[in-house]
């Protein structure tokens, strides 16, 4: 019964936000981390951010650093994306997803690959106009 709705996605002119939302359910919110990935048409799926909401500590990757930032609201179980200074390589769709391990026996770098996560979103389409 593990849910997790992203939206937020939209249309926007470079250089404008965006705030995608990540809603999780069927789990112990913050025993597990959340993270962001997107896929544009003919490229891999590319980790953004992820984070704890146990102790709310954001990872970035170094693509988007700067311009985006992750953040939890636990009592909502949601998990927030902020992207601004959007760029047409933005345009993509964009997956919220749960980790594999719990936060409490993670260890080593942050979760940048699709198979350290077990449960994913719809996505949601992101579209940059230039």
């Amino acid at each position: 019964e593990v849910q997790l709705q992203a939206s937020g996605g939209g249309l926007v002119q470079a250089g404008g936000s965006l705030r995608l939302s990540c809603a999780a359910s069927g789990f112990t919110f913050v025993d597990y981390g959340i993270g962001w990935f997107r896929q544009a048409p003919g490229k891999k799926r590319e980790w953004i951010s992820v984070i704890n909401p146990s102790d709310g500590i954001p990872y970035i990757a170094d693509s988007v650093k700067g311009r985006f930032a992750i953040f939890s609201d636990n009592a909502k179980n949601t998990v927030y994306l902020q992207m601004n200074s959007l760029k047409s390589d933005d345009t993509a769709v964009h997956f919220c997803a749960k980790t594999v391990v719990p936060t409490a026996r993670a260890m080593g770098p942050a979760p940048a690959l699709t198979y350290e996560y077990d449960f994913w979103g719809q996505g949601t389409q992101v579209t940059v106009s230039s």
